[in-house]
C-alpha cells in the first residue's frame, strides 16, 4: 500500500498506538469509509451537551450525507483521525483545508466517558504532523465559549494562539510548526503518560498467574511461588483449569472466575494458547501483561508474526505487554513487595533500578547484582521488548523517589533519538549506566524488531556520551560502576588519594589512575597493618582521615593486600566510618586473597546499616569504575546550555526548495545536487561554498579565473582525486593565464592513467586560491536508526587512514558543539600545534552548529560532505560541498507521540 504524504492513498504509517494521560493505551488511525456505522454509534452515545458543543446545535443522528462527508476523506486536503479502545471509537479529530492552501480548520469530538484522558491533545499533535506533511502551516477553529475543555486543549498545546470573539463564537488560530515550547509540552505529556503506564505495571493492586502449575521447576510454578514468598501486598490468584489447589491456595479455571478484579496478569501458558488468554484478560479488565511464554524468538518469521499479533491484540484492548520471553519484574518497595520473576528470592531493597532485555542476559545482570549485595528498587526484564522498552522504564525511574541510579543492558535499541532525549534529562538527576555489545545497533538479536544503523559504530557511543550516559561493555563493568553510584557521593573532581599497605601495589594503582585521567594528590603506601588489630586499624584510620580532610582529594582508593591481624570486614568498617559525612567517595580493592569463599566484589561490610563500601578483587577495575563516575560527575557539573539555533537560518525556504528539487525523485532514489543547487540550499543556513567554475577548454578556464580572481587552484571534479596532490588531482597557487594553461596540460597528462579506471575522464575546474589553513572535513548523514548524524575530522590521513572522526547526533547544545570540534585526536593541530598558527575554532563551531541544525530539521537531505573546509586564523571556508537528497525517512523520534510499532 503506498503511504507517501500527499498521494491521497490511505497512509498506513500514520497509524499509531498511543499512551493516554492515565497510562492507558489506545489506537490512533486515519478514518475510513468502513467507519460509518462506528461513527454513528459514537455520535449516538454522546450527550446532548457534547453534540451541541461540536455542531452548535443538537442532532440525534447523523445523516447519510454527513456520514459520507465525515468518513470519506482524501488524506491531503481533508484528514480525519479516530482513536479507538477495544475497537470502539472514543475520539475523532479532523482538519479541512481552507481557501488559503496553507491554512486548515480543525474540529474535535471526544467521548463523554473518555474525557480527561488527554485524547484531544494527542489528536491535535497527530493532525498537526499530518498537516505539515501536506503543506499546511496554520490551524483555525471555532469554539463555543462554554466549551472550556476544547479551549484548554488549544491553550495548553504550546502554540502561540490568537483569539477573536465574534457572533457568540471564539475563533482560535495558531501556526503549527513545532516550537521549543510546543515540543516541551508534548515531551512533558509523553513523560507523565509513559511513567504512569510503567508505574501501573510495577505497582499492581492485584495479580493473576495464568498457567500456574504444581509441577516443581516449571515456569508457572516458580512465578506463583516467588510472588507469594516475596510477600506481595495485594491479592494473588492462580489460574489453571487442571488444578483445584496451587501453593496452598484455590486455583481457578479461568480468569473470568476470579472473585475480584485483576490489574496485572502474568502469563506462562504454551505459545499457541496466549491469544486466547489475552482475550480473556481483556474481557476481565486487566491493564497489564507480563508474558513469560517462550516460542517467539526461536521460531523465525512465524514467531515474529506471533509477537506482533500479541502486541496488536493487547494494545487494542488498552493493555501493555512486558515480554514475551520475559524473566519478569521486581519491585522491592515495602508497600508493593513484588517478585513476579524467575528470581528465587526477593533481592535486598536498595536504590538501583535495573532493566534488561532477553531472559538470558536478565539472569546474568540480576545474579551479578545479588552476588555483590547491591540493593535494588526495581527490576524489569523486557524479554523481546515487543512493547515495554528501556525508554518507557526510564520515564518511570525519573519520577521514582526510590531509585537513585539506573543500569540498562541493551541488546538492541528501538528509538535511539528518544533514548538520547530521555537519558540526557534523567542523567541530570540520576546516574544512567548502559552496557551494550559492539553489535548493538548493527544487528538484531532473535525476537527483536527494529532498525539497524549504517553510521560508524562509534556514533552510537558518541550519542551515549553526549547524553551523560556512563557507557560500559559488560555486565561486570556495569556492576563495578553501579556499586559506586548507588552507595557513594559523586566525586566533585579528579583529585585522588591512594592508600595501600604495599608500596608496589600503591604505585601500580597510582599509575593506573593517571592513565584513566585521575589526578593523584596523595600517595600513602607501605602502611604497616601487621602490628595488631587495634594499632593497625588506628593507623589506617589516621591516614584515611588525613587524606579525606585534604580539599584537593575528591575520592580515595584503598588498595590492600592481606594483613595478618585484619580481615576485609575490619578494613571496610574503618573505611566506611572515615568516609561517613565527608561527601567523598571511597572504594577498596583487595588483591592476593587466596580464600575461595571470600567475597571480594561487592558492598562491604555486608551488615552495614547503609550501603557499605564498594570493593573489588582487581585494583584496575576499581580505578576504571571510579574514573567513569568522575567523568559523569564532570558532565553533570558542566553547563550544558540550550540547543544551538544559529541566526540567519531559513527552514521554511529550505523546505520549499527541497520540495522543488525532490519533485522528480521517486521511491528510495537519491539525487546528487549540482554545485549551484547545493550552494543555494546551504546558503539558506548561512553556509557559503567558495565559488568554482568547471570548464571545457583553456580559454574558458582563463576567463573563469579572471572572474574568480587570481591566484587560482586547478583541480579535478572527481571526488576521490580532487584533494590528492600526490595523484595529480590538485595544483595550487596559479598566478596568471600562461601558468594556468601550462598546468591544465600537465594535469590532463597526469590524469590519463585514471581515464580507463573507475574515475573515467573527470572534468576540471578552477577556484580562487584560499588563504593557507588547516584542512578539515564535515559529514552529515540520515541514518535509519539514529536519524541525523554529523561527523568532523581533520582532512587527509587522520580520517582516511586512522578513522579519527568525532560524531554527534543532533540537536546539539553549545557544550556538544564545543566538544565536537575538540574530540578528534588530531584536533590539537587546530590550536597552534608545533608552532603553526591557531585557527578560528569559533568559525568551525559555527559551521558545525549550522550543519547540525540543517540536518536535524530536514531528513530529506541524505548526505552532506564538506571536503575540505579550510580553517585559517580568521574564518573557515568550504571549498567543496557534496549534497544528496531523497524522500524523507520516518525518524524514530518524531514530533508526535506514538508508541514503538
Amino acid at each position: 500500500m503506498v503511504d507517501e504524504p500527499g498521494t491521497g492513498v490511505y497512509p498506513e504509517y500514520w497509524e499509531a498506538d498511543v499512551v493516554l494521560r492515565d497510562g492507558g493505551i489506545a489506537h490512533l488511525r486515519p478514518i475510513s469509509p468502513a467507519d460509518s456505522d462506528a461513527v454513528q454509534a459514537f455520535h449516538a452515545g454522546q450527550s446532548q451537551a457534547s453534540i451541541y458543543m461540536r455542531f452548535f446545535s443538537f442532532k440525534a443522528r447523523l445523516s447519510s450525507k454527513e456520514l459520507r462527508r465525515f468518513t470519506e476523506v482524501d488524506h491531503v486536503d481533508r484528514v480525519a483521525f479516530v482513536i479507538t479502545i477495544g475497537g470502539a471509537i472514543v475520539g475523532i479529530g479532523r482538519y479541512d483545508r481552507l481557501d488559503d492552501p496553507a491554512e486548515a480548520e480543525v474540529a474535535f469530538n471526544i467521548s463523554d466517558s473518555q474525557q480527561g484522558r488527554g485524547i484531544g491533545s494527542i489528536l491535535l499533535e497527530h493532525l498537526a504532523a499530518a498537516a505539515r506533511e501536506n503543506g499546511i502551516r496554520r490551524f483555525t477553529a471555532e469554539v463555543l465559549p462554554e466549551n472550556s475543555k476544547m479551549l484548554r486543549v488549544f491553550a495548553d498545546a504550546g502554540y502561540e494562539l490568537s483569539r477573536r470573539f465574534d457572533d457568540g463564537v471564539v475563533s482560535v488560530g495558531f501556526n503549527i510548526d513545532p516550537t521549543r515550547k510546543s515540543l516541551a509540552v508534548m515531551e512533558s505529556r509523553e513523560h507523565r503518560a509513559e511513567a504512569r503506564s510503567v508505574r501501573d505495571l510495577l505497582t499492581p493492586s492485584s495479580i493473576a498467574v495464568i498457567g500456574a502449575s504444581r509441577k516443581w521447576g516449571s515456569v508457572g510454578y516458580q512465578l506463583l511461588e516467588h510472588i507469594i514468598e516475596g510477600g506481595f501486598t495485594g491479592p494473588v490468584y492462580a489460574v489453571n483449569p487442571e488444578a483445584f489447589e496451587l501453593s496452598g491456595m484455590k486455583s481457578y479455571a479461568r480468569i473470568a472466575d476470579l472473585p475480584g478484579p485483576v490489574q496485572l496478569a502474568v502469563i506462562a501458558v504454551p505459545v499457541e494458547e496466549v491469544p486466547k488468554v489475552v482475550d480473556e484478560c481483556a474481557a476481565a479488565g486487566v491493564t497489564g501483561l507480563v508474558v513469560a511464554t517462550a516460542g517467539y524468538a526461536d521460531d523465525g518469521e512465524r514467531g515474529l508474526l506471533r509477537q506482533q499479533a500479541l502486541v496488536r491484540q493487547a494494545r487494542s484492548h488498552g493493555m501493555r505487554v512486558i515480554g514475551p520471553e520475559s524473566l519478569g519484574i521486581i519491585n522491592t518497595h515495602p508497600a508493593v513487595s513484588l517478585n513476579a520473576s524467575m528470581a528465587p528470592a526477593m533481592p535486598r531493597p536498595g536504590r538501583l533500578g535495573l532493566f534488561t532485555q532477553s531472559a538470558a542476559i536478565g539472569v546474568s545482570v540480576y545474579a551479578a547484582a545479588v552476588r555483590r549485595g547491591l540493593g535494588l528498587s526495581s527490576f524489569l526484564s523486557a524479554g523481546n521488548r515487543a512493547d515495554v522498552s528501556g525508554n518507557d522504564v526510564m520515564q518511570f525511574w525519573e519520577d521514582d523517589a526510590g531509585t537513585a541510579a539506573v543500569g540498562l543492558y541493551l541488546e538492541s535499541m528501538g528509538n535511539p533519538r528518544k533514548f538520547s532525549r530521555l537519558a540526557r534529562r534523567l542523567a541530570r538527576s540520576k546516574a544512567v549506566i548502559v552496557a551494550k555489545s559492539d553489535l548493538t545497533g548493527l544487528s538484531l538479536p532473535p525476537g527483536h524488531v527494529g532498525r539497524t544503523t549504517m553510521a560508524p559504530p562509534s556514533a552510537l557511543d558518541a550519542m551515549m556520551r553526549q547524553s551523560g550516559v556512563i557507557s560500559v561493555a559488560t555486565v561486570e563493568q556495569l556492576m563495578d560502576v553501579a556499586q559506586i553510584v548507588s552507595s557513594q557521593p559523586l566525586p566533585q573532581g579528579p583529585g585522588l588519594a591512594v592508600v595501600s599497605n604495599s608500596a608496589a601495589l600503591g604505585k601500580v594503582v597510582a599509575d593506573s589512575a593517571g592513565h584513566h585521567g585521575l589526578r593523584v594528590e596523595r600517595l600513602l603506601t607501605g602502611l604497616d597493618l601487621d602490628s595488631g588489630a587495634s594499632v593497625s586499624l588506628d593507623r589506617l584510620r589516621l591516614q584515611l582521615q588525613g587524606a579525606l580532610a585534604d580539599d584537593a582529594v575528591h575520592s580515595v582508593v584503598a588498595a590492600m593486600i592481606p594483613a595478618r591481624s585484619l580481615s576485609m570486614e575490619d578494613i571496610t568498617k574503618v573505611l566506611a566510618g572515615c568516609a561517613a559525612g565527608t561527601g567523598k567517595a571511597v572504594v577498596a580493592a583487595f588483591g592476593g586473597v587466596l580464600d575461595p569463599a571470600a567475597r571480594l566484589d561487592g558492598l562491604l561490610p555486608a551488615d552495614a546499616a547503609d550501603a557499605g563500601i564498594p570493593c573489588y578483587s582487581s585494583p584496575g577495575n576499581a580505578v576504571a569504575a571510579l574514573s567513569a563516575v568522575v567523568g559523569y560527575s564532570a558532565w553533570l557539573g558542566r553547563e550544558q546550555g540550550l540547543f544551538v539555533e544559529p541566526e540567519g537560518c531559513d527552514p521554511d525556504g529550505t523546505r520549499e526548495e527541497l520540495e522543488r528539487l525532490l519533485a522528480p525523485v521517486h521511491g528510495e532514489q537519491l539525487l546528487r545536487l549540482d554545485a549551484e543547487d547545493a550552494a543555494s540550499l546551504l546558503a539558506r543556513y548561512g553556509m557559503a561554498v567558495e565559488p568554482s567554475a568547471v570548464f571545457e577548454n583553456d580559454d574558458d578556464a582563463v576567463e573563469a579565473a579572471g572572474q574568480l580572481g587570481w591566484p587560482v587552484v586547478l583541480k579535478t571534479t572527481e571526488p576521490a582525486l580532487r584533494h590528492r596532490i600526490d595523484l595529480g588531482g590538485v595544483r595550487l597557487d596559479i598566478e596568471d593565464a600562461e601558468s594556468l594553461r601550462r598546468n591544465i596540460a600537465q594535469m590532463r597528462r597526469a590524469l590519463e592513467p585514471f581515464a580507463s579506471g573507475p574515475f573515467g575522464s573527470p572534468a576540471l575546474e578552477v577556484q580562487a586560491m584560499a588563504p593557507v589553513g588547516q584542512a578539515c572535513t564535515f559529514r552529515a548523514i540520515e541514518d535509519p536508526l539514529l536519524g541525523p548524524v554529523v561527523s568532523f575530522g581533520l582532512a587527509g590521513d587522520a580520517v582516511n587512514l586512522l578513522d579519527d572522526w568525532a560524531h554527534r547526533v543532533p540537536p546539539l547544545s553549545a557544550t556538544d558543539v564545543h566538544d565536537f570540534i575538540r574530540s578528534p585526536r588530531a584536533s590539537l593541530k587546530l590550536f597552534g600545534y608545533q608552532g603553526l598558527p591557531a585557527v578560528d575554532v569559533a568559525a568551525l563551531e559555527d559551521l558545525a552548529a549550522r550543519l547540525a541544525r540543517l540536518k536535524d530539521e530536514h531528513p530529506e537531505i541524505a548526505l552532506i560532505e564538506f571536503n575540505p573546509v579550510l580553517a585559517g586564523p580568521e574564518g573557515a571556508r568550504i571549498l567543496a560541498a557534496e549534497v544528496w537528497i531523497g524522500n524523507a525517512a520516518h525518524r524514530t523520534d518524531s514530533a508526535r507521540r506514538a508508541m514503538r510499532g
